[in-house]
Order: structure tokens, then sequence, then C-alpha cells
């Protein structure tokens, strides 16, 4: 391979290596002209590289050789940017500049859209392609629909038979073509909401909806590397097929689990999670976890699938609906068995000694309207005036939703004043959610550090109240993902939060519970920690009004269903707008609010007795799963290198 590497870059003409001359010369230049400004900047020579370029696209082997050329160009203006960025100024401040960065993506993305379009517009002409195309849009839209509050949940053993019949039969272009339009329709459909953002957020509603775009793109790039990978394995040589095919759900949650970890963390959609509509099928999470739902529901589709492309008759095909029949009658069965337990009753022992009375408070506050200076003084007082006014019986502790308070809490110490006030008076722990920030030194890029954060007031307690501070952040929308890593991407400006993100796990006394703002509390590597530094209850304060009056506020109760019952572990959990709910280490729910309604709850919530297989093996688990993806990935990818070679 290095020698046939070593023999094309001896093919390509001199006019080729003089093109690159002239570049590099070009960007040096360009480099030893830039300002020492810190962040993005703008600079008419960062345009030089560009017009040295251009009249070599004039000559003949230039133009033979595009592709090379403009792999070439994308390359060094990227080296350079590298540089520029590495370097910093005096101060050590990355800087990179605005026009560079252009020069570097723009002309490189330009041309893969060209050929992905090309690449569409191939396949859209065939009539084999359409038919993959429409089966699997069959298969992903369906199973879309499969998600809570959506009904079609049991049915997600057999809906994506379609999509593996297409992975099966027709050629792998084909099979990535259908995939990847099917999943970008079953992502619009699981991630349609985010579009209400564009109605409260600060960012231009355009560069919302082209983002929005890009990430359901994101994400149906997961859904085509499973069934790329899929089609490796089905055309592997035949000594290692068989196992290959067989451990293609293992792969499948090993993938799922990418998306758990990292700065582009979003594990909302993983296929297991399909069954929260009926708590007997959940029975079976303190056993296998959520990854373990997904490889069922992989497995039992791929195995229909594989029997259908198999066999002629399809009489004979009938048999194997056996598997999904055996796996739905097997959860349902198990969990029927778990909840007739007398410990597994709703909520039961609730009232016993030394178990919290809690109230959640659901001001359900305007999202549009909630960060208005203006209207400051009547949001924090319509949420005071419902503790007051609604919380008559004593609480233990009294939760306010995610930014209830929504400022820098450090900026208004009157509103710290009035909350130390409502604790001492309900002689009760109060938890409220509200920015807060740091002063950096000032050398520092960051200015200050936010914080997405909730607050603990203590009766009797005057001082600063306790702080936790939201640990896993939303991508694009409260941070810039690797801003750590590449701190000029803190200098980017899209309307995001720019948090910085927490690294405590607390465990507040007296009766052993942990606080999760949103999304934090679907991670179950934070469940788990908590559950070993002795947590015996989840508290989750969110504020799901962002996303409008649609699925997401059920999704997003779901996964936290999800995660009380795989580790035992039971949830007060307060959104803004709804839905809040209690619910139980079985799972059950109470107190259910309807979403955008004004409501204050309150019961006695038991505490966690339960102590499952998952909350100890979990961690090993989800590492297992990663490690297990990347080597069937090599595998798969060896495999067809080789065949490849042979053939």
């Amino acid at each position: 391979m290095i020698k046939r590497f070593k023999q094309k870059l001896k093919d390509f003409p001199k006019i080729f290596w003089i093109y690159i001359a002239v570049l590099f010369v070009a960007e040096i230049i360009a480099f030893s002209q830039h300002p020492s400004t810190p962040g993005l900047y703008t600079h008419g020579a960062q345009c030089l590289p560009l017009l040295a370029a251009l009249p070599f696209l004039f000559f003949k082997n230039i133009r033979k050789n595009f592709k090379p050329t403009l792999y070439a160009f994308a390359l060094l203006s990227f080296l350079f940017l590298a540089l520029d960025y590495n370097l910093g100024d005096k101060n050590n401040v990355g800087h990179a500049g605005l026009i560079q960065i252009i020069l570097t993506a723009c002309p490189i993305g330009l041309f893969w859209i060209t050929l992905f379009a090309r690449w569409n517009f191939k396949h859209i002409k065939t009539k084999e392609s359409r038919t993959a195309l429409i089966l699997s849009c069959f298969a992903w839209g369906l199973f879309a629909l499969a998600y809570p509050p959506m009904p079609l949940g049991p049915a997600a053993l057999l809906i994506l038979v379609p999509w593996f019949i297409v992975l099966n039969r027709f050629n792998r272009g084909q099979a990535m073509f259908a995939t990847f339009w099917s999943g970008m329709l079953y992502n619009t459909i699981n991630y349609y909401w985010i579009y209400n953002v564009m109605h409260v957020e600060t960012a231009p509603s355009g560069l919302i909806l082209f983002g929005l775009f890009l990430l359901i793109a994101f994400f149906s790039a997961y859904n085509t590397l499973a069934g790329f990978v899929y089609t490796l394995a089905k055309d592997a040589p035949a000594k290692i097929r068989t196992l290959l095919l067989i451990l293609f759900p293992v792969f499948y949650a090993g993938l799922e689990m990418t998306r758990t970890y990292g700065d582009f963390a979003f594990p909302w959609s993983h296929l297991g999670y399909v069954f929260g509509n009926s708590l007997e099928l959940l029975q079976m999470l303190p056993y296998i976890g959520i990854f373990g739902y997904t490889i069922l529901v992989v497995a039992s589709n791929q195995a229909v699938a594989q029997t259908l492309c198999k066999v002629q008759d399809i009489k004979k095909a009938i048999p194997v609906l056996a598997v999904p029949v055996a796996i739905f009658a097997l959860l349902l069965i198990q969990g029927t068995i778990v909840l007739s337990r007398t410990e597994a009753q709703p909520f039961y022992n609730a009232d016993a000694e030394g178990n919290p009375s809690i109230a959640l408070v659901q001001p359900s506050i305007e999202q549009g309207a909630k960060w208005s200076k203006d209207r400051f003084d009547s949001i924090v007082n319509k949420t005071l005036g419902m503790v007051n006014d609604s919380i008559q019986e004593h609480a233990d502790l009294i939760l306010l939703a995610e930014t209830a308070i929504p400022d820098h809490i450090r900026r208004q110490p009157g509103v710290i004043e009035r909350l130390h006030r409502v604790a001492d008076q309900k002689n009760a722990q109060l938890l409220a959610g509200a920015l807060d920030y740091r002063r950096n030194p000032r050398e520092s890029i960051r200015k200050f550090d936010i914080y997405n954060a909730s607050f603990l007031f203590t009766p009797g307690v005057p001082k600063f109240p306790q702080r936790y501070i939201k640990k896993h952040l939303v991508p694009f929308s409260e941070r810039i993902p690797f801003d750590e890593v590449f701190p000029i991407l803190n200098y980017v400006d899209l309307g995001e939060g720019d948090f910085v993100a927490g690294k405590e796990t607390p465990v507040y006394q007296p009766f052993l519970w942990t606080p999760y703002i949103c999304y934090d509390a679907i991670f179950g590597d934070l469940v788990r920690e908590a559950i070993r530094e002795g947590s015996r209850l989840m508290v989750n304060i969110t504020n799901d009004g962002w996303f409008g009056r649609s699925t997401a506020p059920y999704q997003h109760l779901n996964l936290i269903r999800y995660r009380a019952i795989e580790n035992g572990m039971p949830v007060a959990r307060l959104a803004n707008s709804g839905v809040s709910a209690f619910i139980d280490q079985y799972g059950h729910f109470d107190k259910n609010t309807e979403i955008f309604t004004d409501r204050v709850v309150q019961r006695k919530v038991p505490l966690k007795t339960r102590d499952t297989l998952y909350s100890h093996i979990g961690d090993t688990v989800e590492i297992f799963l990663l490690f297990f993806f990347a080597v069937y990935l090599l595998t798969a990818l060896l495999s067809a290198l080789k065949k490849r070679k042979a053939g």
C-alpha cells in the first residue's frame, strides 16, 4: 500500500507540485501578517492563499487532478489554521481567522455536498433504491411512533424487519441510501420539538433550524453506520460471518453507548426506550439495563428478517415469529410476577417514619418571557406565592424548578434572603434552580465561568446555600462541544448558554438524596455514582418549557422512569411546565401533572430499599459495550478489506 501511494505521488505532474509550493508560500505570508488580537478575527492577508490558487486552476493538469488538488488546498489551510491556533498571542490566548476557517472548510465541504447530491440523484433514479427507501422509511417511521407517549411500543420487536430485509437483499449502496434517509425521517419525528426553541432562543431562527437539520443528519449517521456494519458482517468470509451476525445486536448496543459519553452525549432515543407505556415490560431493567432491551429489540427484528430472506415459502417463516412473541411473553410474565409482590405495590410503605414529604411547585412560567428583566419580580413573586399559598401541611423538601430564579443568584441578594425566609417559615429544605458565576483571572479566555445550578436553602442556616452544578450540558444549547480542548471555541457565539459543567455529585442530608438538573438524570453512570455514595432518592428539577406542547416532556419523563427502575431509585421530579411526577423504585407514577398548568403537588416518598444487579454491574457492562463496539467495527472492516484483496 505504501509503495502504491509513493508511486501515485510520483505520477503527479510538476505543475501540481508548483501549485502546492505557491500555496505554501502564500500561507506563510498570510500567517506572518496575522494580528495579535485574541479570538476570531478577519484579516485581508488570509485571502492570499485563495488568490494564489485561482490562476493554477486554469492549468489542464491541475484540473485533471481536481480531487487531490482540493484535498491539498484544504489540508494546507488546516495545517496553518492549527499553527495559528497553537501559537497564540503574547498572552498565550489562541486565536483563529474567520477567513482562514472558511477557506479550510467551505471548498471541501461544498465538494462533499456535491458528491452527496450526485450519489442521491443516482439512487433516486433506480427502482431498487426507491423500493429500499420505501421499506426503510416504513420501518423507521413506525419505530419513531413506538416511544412514549406514542402507542406502538411492543410492536418494536417486529417494526424494523423491513429495514433488515433491505440490508439483507439490496446492495450496499442502495441499503445505505435507504438507511440514511429513513434515519432522517426517524430522527425528525423524534426531535422535531427542538424546532420550538426558535420561539424562545436568542440565536437567529434560521441558524437554529439549520442546526436542527445538522443534528438530525448527525443522528442519522448512527443509523447509517449500523446499517453499513451489518452489510459488512453479512458479506464477511464464511468463517466469521455467522458469529458477526449473531453478535450484531451487541454491536448496536455499543453504538448507542457512544452517544452516552463525550461532549456530544445525547442518549435520548435508544431503541430499548420503546416499552415505557407498560410497567410490566420494564421489570427486567434491574438485570439487563437499557442496553439489554436494545439488544432484545435488534435481535428480534434481525432474526425474523433473516428467516424471511432465506425461505421461499412464507409459511415456513411463521415459526420464527416465536422469537418476538417469546421475548414479549418473557418480559410480561417476569414483570407481572415482580409487580405482584407486596413490596412492589405502588409507593409501598410510604408513610413509614423517615420517609420525606416532598412538595413540587410547578408555576408554568412562559418560556419566551422567563428571561425578561421586566418580568423578573413577577416571576419570583408567582413562584414563591405558590409556595406560601399552596403548601399547607408540613413538607420536608420543597422543590422549585430549573432556573426558577431566572438570573445569576449572586446578583439577587434580596431573593436569596426571601428564599432563606421561606425555608425558615415552612421549616423545610428548599431547592431552587438558578444561574451562578465565578470571575476568572484576567489572562483567561473566559472572563466568567457560568453555571446552571441548584441551591439548597436549609431552615435555620443563614449562610450561602449549598450548590449543585449541572454536569451534562446540552450540546450547542448550553455549551459548544470541546471548548475546553480547543479554547478558541469560547469566542464562538451561536446563542448558546456557554456554561461550564459541574464535577460533583452531592448527597444531601438528612434523608440522603441527590439533585439532578434536566437531563443529568438520564445518565445511568451519574445515578450509580450517587448510589455508591449512599443516596436513596433522585430529585430531578428541569425546565421542559423550551419544547412547547410536544412529545418531548413525556419522552423525558420516560427516560427518568427507566433510570428509577434500573437502579431501584425513587424519583421526585419537578418540571417548570410539566410533566412533574413522583416515581417509586418499581416505576409507579403518582401525582403526574398536566403540561402548562400551575400546580403544587405533595406526597411522602418511600426511600430506596431495593438493591438491583445493574446498579452494581452497569459501569462494567457499559465500558465493555464501548470496547466491544470498537473491536467489532475493526473486525468487520478488516474482514471486508481481506475479502476485497482476495477477490
